[in-house]
């Protein structure tokens, strides 16, 4: 009896040995996937860091060619450039100038694209689809060919050295793309919602105020961000027609550093640093609803 107990035993100690392995959940990675993938993304993060370092590193020199010699930096660092540009430029000139005309632009741009937009995808007038088409061949042309006669026009209507004038030339170029970005995040809204709207009493232009921007928050978060950036960074119209020193925008302004026999990089790397700033702060007011818009325009055609 002992002896059969002992050999039923036996069994049961081999079988116990062998603990089930642990199935891989779907969308788990490997340890050495998990490495991988944290080393490709901390390569990119300091390949993208390293050109905004770089050049914070370059404004603390205090002389022009210490591009030159960076190693030297190190014994000299000092905010005196940022001293410079803020006491003896237009520095405070050119962030007016930007911000009225990349405000300006990016609230005319949006509230154009967004009202074109919305009458595109609910309205079926006749020609919409080719309106849309239109729009987008706008956006073929190369800046030189349009600069001669956006500057005729300009000069017509007495908008040469305006701020005005450089917004409506800027709404050219920003309005196309963002119309056709809100009318493909429209295109996610339910139709049904509109129909709510004219039950309840609700007019076109009062259902698209009241109940569809509220939902298109992050769509217009994209446009809004992409006008501005478009305003805030332009330098070719802005240089052709502003005409006054102190209406130069910011991207503008940073080139008076540079002149025929000589280049201030140090200054013009410290302007380059606090032009960052106003560009950092509308990024981080728009972060929230900027990844949603920029991907659920593509989910309609």
């Amino acid at each position: 009896m002992s002896t059969t107990t002992a050999e039923s035993s036996a069994p049961v100690k081999k079988d116990s040995a062998k603990a089930p392995r642990r199935a891989r959940r779907r969308g788990e990675n490997t340890r050495a996937g998990s490495l991988v993938s944290h080393g490709v993304l901390i390569a990119a993060s300091v390949i993208a860091l390293f050109p905004i370092a770089w050049l914070v590193f370059l404004s603390l020199g205090p002389d022009k060619d210490d591009y030159l010699h960076p190693g030297d930096i190190w014994g000299k660092m000092s905010f005196d450039n940022y001293s410079f540009v803020i006491q003896h430029t237009e520095f405070f000139n050119w962030l007016k100038s930007s911000l009225i005309v990349t405000l300006g632009t990016t609230a005319i741009g949006v509230l154009i694209a967004a009202t074109t937009g919305y009458a595109v995808s609910r309205m079926r007038f006749p020609g919409y689809k080719k309106f849309m088409w239109i729009l987008l061949v706008t956006q073929m042309f190369p800046v030189a060919v349009l600069m001669v006669p956006m500057y005729q026009i300009l000069s017509d209507l007495k908008l040469v050295d305006n701020y005005f004038g450089l917004i409506l030339v800027y709404c050219t170029t920003v309005v196309p793309y963002s119309a056709w970005l809100l009318k493909g995040y429209f295109d996610t809204i339910p139709f049904e919602i509109d129909e709510a709207g004219r039950v309840d009493g609700l007019t076109p232009f009062g259902t698209f105020l009241r109940l569809i921007l509220p939902l298109a928050k992050p769509g217009i978060a994209v446009a809004a961000f992409y006008n501005f950036l478009t305003a805030f960074s332009e330098v070719a119209f802005a240089s052709t027609f502003m005409l006054s020193d102190d209406k130069y925008t910011l991207a503008v302004g940073l080139q008076s550093f540079v002149s025929e026999h000589d280049a201030q990089r140090n200054l013009m790397a410290a302007t380059a640093v606090l032009i960052a700033i106003p560009a950092a702060v509308f990024f981080y007011l728009v972060q929230k609803n900027l990844v949603t818009g920029l991907t659920a325009g593509g989910t309609k055609g």
